[in-house]
């Protein structure tokens, strides 16, 4: 894929979408990594984010992508960019992640032209905290994740189906 960035590689490709999706990170802070805020833990790994206000978050990453993050490293310094723009040197424009995000869903098979258009950084954050809420994790925990000041924020993505209903959780 060619943008006015250079010529960005399907494998950076992935990683960058992988990581806003798996993390929550905000574009913001995904332009700003560098390899110092990667650093081994347990099997896998974490990243070290510095987000809104000042706050800096650890973010836990599984094994599988830590090790692909660790293998696109090459003989990258620990001060330099994680994701780096090919014309510029240097972090990637927030402008140039939003073109790979929406480049990658269009390409995604079976989906909609339509979805496809509304997927952007932000959406894979929204994407995050709504799928590890259906999936059991904690508001409280899925808020510390996407460094939300407020559980209220997080809450947004708690959502009722149909099926389901409190009062069956009530049944004896």
């Amino acid at each position: 894929m060619i943008f006015s960035s250079g010529i960005i590689s399907a494998y950076h490709f992935l990683q960058h979408n992988q990581l806003l999706y798996v993390a929550g990170l905000r574009v913001s802070e995904v332009t700003q990594l560098q390899w110092l805020s990667l650093q081994p833990r347990d099997v896998g790994g974490q990243v070290l984010v510095y987000g809104k206000g000042g706050k800096t978050r650890a973010i836990k990453l599984p094994a599988s992508l830590w090790q692909e993050l660790q293998s696109m490293r090459g003989d990258a310094a620990i001060g330099e960019p994680v994701f780096t723009s090919r014309k510029k040197k240097g972090h990637l424009k927030e402008m140039q992640v939003n073109r790979i995000v929406k480049a990658a869903a269009k390409r995604v098979p079976g989906l909609e032209e339509v979805v496809a258009d509304t997927v952007s950084p932000h959406w894979l954050r929204h994407a995050h905290a709504s799928h590890a809420m259906d999936r059991g994790a904690p508001v409280h925990l899925v808020k510390e994740t996407l460094g939300h000041a407020n559980i209220a924020t997080t809450g947004r993505y708690l959502h009722a189906r149909p099926t389901d209903s409190s009062s069956l959780y009530l049944e004896s």
